[in-house]
């Protein structure tokens, strides 16, 4: 047995889980609304506030599929449930950011700013502070969506490995190259 994919989901307060007979879960929660289509395979049992799935043999693909399908249902379960929330810093002098509704503007040291446009299920804020690198948030109920969205911004401008400048996860520990050395 998969190791994950017996692993049961145990639904918080105020989550619902449901499924059509196209294999289509529904997930409702105080955050919002997910679905994903599942494989015809695989068989969701909702009981009470555990949710299981079920696959039909044991072969490798069914396997793999078991376990796959158990986390993003469980990532669904805590995405309407809490919530998903990733920062993001902007190291270099001059970088900017600031959101002005559904757009993200970034200062990044090219010749122009670039307008970044936000998916509507993403809510942004950029904060400044003195002394410190400006920071982006993204909060989001689908992790899957948050980082894609999380990678594109960061695929702007890279870290790169002398000075580390770009943009970076917080908490990102980047490996740094030492350089030319100044004499001999």
């Amino acid at each position: 047995m998969s190791r994950i994919g017996k692993l049961p989901i145990t639904l918080p307060q105020g989550v619902s889980v449901s499924v059509n007979d196209k294999n289509l879960v529904t997930v409702k929660g105080p955050k919002g609304e997910l679905k994903r289509s599942i494989d015809p395979d695989m068989q969701v049992n909702i009981d009470g506030g555990i949710v299981t799935l079920v696959r039909p043999t044991e072969q490798k693909r069914h396997k793999a599929l078991h376990g796959l399908y158990r986390a993003l249902l469980q990532n669904m379960v805590t995405g309407v449930s809490t919530g998903y929330k990733t920062e993001q810093e902007l190291v270099g002098v001059g970088y900017r950011a600031a959101v002005k509704g559904q757009q993200l503007e970034l200062t990044l040291g090219y010749s122009h700013n670039i307008i970044f446009e936000l998916p509507e299920e993403i809510k942004a804020t950029a904060t400044a502070e003195k002394g410190q690198n400006p920071k982006i948030i993204l909060e989001c109920n689908d992790n899957e969506l948050l980082g894609m969205v999380a990678a594109k911004i960061r695929s702007l401008r890279k870290p790169e490995p002398y000075k580390g400048k770009g943009i970076k996860f917080t908490g990102e520990i980047l490996r740094r190259k030492a350089g030319k050395s100044a004499g001999k």
